[in-house]
């Protein structure tokens, strides 16, 4: 009696990356590929027709992100197991795909070895990620540890009243125009005060300045 082979669906909008993942799978005698779509409604139409074990998954698509169509995915059919496959290795990438409910994460660049033994792990209920993504996502859990246990700085009690107001309206994802139309003032007063929250609170950009805001709980979303 013949193996029953894994069934695999390949999600990624370049034809010539998924001819090439099929290339590297095609001598796998336990791999069959059940179908390929380019973008995530394309992938949830097949997905009515035919049951795979695992999709490979791209997190740049067309038409919604990887992440978020993980999600739709595993809602509509939750036995489904879902490995990432991505250019894009930075951690939060990768926390978010997890918290999406990837069972694993591989870069591109992958080996077809290292892409078999994901397969076979995910396959068997296991989870697996590469050597890099592991130590991403190890970094990250370190730096959320250490963070937890530092006590509130100085920093952040010297920001004032108004200070606090503007980064709320921030954090809430208003612009720069938005938060001086909102509050009465100019835009040239609101970027002084971003300046001096920034100065501050040690960070650099506006998107660090919001997660830090966010992590360390300064205002409520």
């Amino acid at each position: 009696m013949s193996k029953k082979k894994i069934r695999i669906f390949l999600v990624d909008d370049h034809q010539i990356v998924r001819d090439g993942i099929k290339a590297l799978l095609q001598d796998a005698s336990e791999i069959a590929i059940s179908g390929e779509a380019s973008h995530g409604k394309e992938l949830l139409e097949k997905l009515k027709v035919t049951n795979p074990d695992i999709i490979l998954m791209d997190i740049s698509l067309p038409d919604i992100s990887g992440i978020e169509l993980t999600k739709q995915v595993l809602s509509e059919f939750p036995d489904i197991k879902i490995i990432i496959l991505s250019m894009y290795t930075h951690e939060d990438f990768i926390i978010n795909a997890i918290s999406a409910g990837a069972k694993g994460y591989l870069p591109k660049n992958t080996t077809r070895q290292e892409l078999l033994m994901a397969i076979d792990e995910i396959y068997n209920g296991k989870e697996y990620y590469s050597d890099a993504i592991s130590k991403a996502i190890l970094e990250n859990f370190i730096s959320t540890v250490r963070k937890q246990k530092e006590p509130k700085t100085n920093m952040e009690e010297t920001l004032s009243s108004r200070e606090k107001q503007i980064l709320k309206l921030y954090v809430e994802g208003l612009s720069n125009q938005e938060i001086a139309n909102k509050l009465f003032i100019s835009i040239r007063t609101v970027e002084s005060h971003k300046n001096h929250i920034m100065l501050k609170l040690n960070v650099k950009s506006t998107v660090e300045l919001v997660k830090y805001a966010i992590r360390n709980k300064i205002t409520e979303v």
